[in-house]
């Protein structure tokens, strides 16, 4: 039976405070975009510690049998995206993080206290 997208999340949010992710939000966009329901934003002070929080999430995910549709900006580590469907992850570092500020671009979205209840 798969995972229901708060699962995924707390899964995922689980992972990147295991491996000490900073500033970790999680924002439900279930009632403003069609594109996913929750964005998980989180920062690493390097991009060695983005490229770990980013395996952390997709090794822990995939214990539980699931799989990311894609990754992207991996090797450059300055944003990583891990796109679950309903759950898209953006790990940054934070210098990206403040200029592209998607908390801000996502205004109108609720931020959800973790953990979700499944």
């Amino acid at each position: 039976m798969p995972l229901s997208p708060s699962a995924v999340a707390n899964i995922a949010v689980q992972a990147a405070e295991n491996t000490k992710a900073v500033d970790l939000t999680v924002l439900d966009i279930s009632n403003i975009s069609i594109i996913a329901d929750f964005f998980i934003i989180c920062s690493g002070r390097s991009s060695t510690q983005v490229q770990a929080i980013a395996e952390n999430i997709q090794e822990e995910l995939e214990k539980e049998g699931v799989l990311a549709l894609r990754r992207e900006g991996f090797r450059e580590a300055t944003w990583v995206l891990l796109d679950y469907g309903d759950v898209i992850v953006h790990v940054f570092q934070e210098k990206e993080r403040q200029f592209y500020n998607l908390e801000r671009l996502w205004g109108d979205a609720r931020i959800v206290d973790m953990p979700l209840i499944i």
